[in-house]
């Protein structure tokens, strides 16, 4: 299945495919940026999709790539189970739970706590 452009809860949103090519460089995440100007607001990566450099805070490709979708006006939700990636790192628990408290991105264990998220944003104008 490639990406596709859904509306959910009445928001524009860029679904990637779970077997698309990997998120390993920011030129990846431009990539994603890109093929949301067809009309999403938000862009939804499975977490599977994202190389473990992003789940790395130390790399600071996750910073990187957050920056880019705030700077383009989009809102990026990873989807999936990062359990694993958040027992290893409490900076990275804390960057997912401060994350989760604004707007920009969202952290979600699916896609209906994705549209449980959508159902409670207020809608963005760009």
């Amino acid at each position: 299945m490639p990406d596709t452009l859904q509306e959910r809860m009445g928001v524009p949103v860029l679904l990637c495919d779970p077997a698309g090519p990997p998120v390993a460089t920011v030129a990846d995440a431009l990539d994603l940026i890109g093929a949301a100007f067809l009309g999403a607001e938000v862009v939804a990566v499975p977490a599977g999709r994202l190389d473990p450099g992003f789940f790395a805070l130390g790399t600071h490709f996750a910073g990187e790539v957050m920056q880019k979708f705030v700077n383009y006006r989009l809102r990026l939700a990873v989807v999936g189970d990062i359990s694993r990636h958040l027992a290893a790192s409490a900076a990275l628990r804390a960057l997912v739970h401060e994350s989760n408290r604004a707007d920009h991105v969202w952290f979600v264990p699916d896609l209906d706590a994705l549209d449980a998220r959508l159902a409670g944003a207020a809608p963005r104008r760009r």
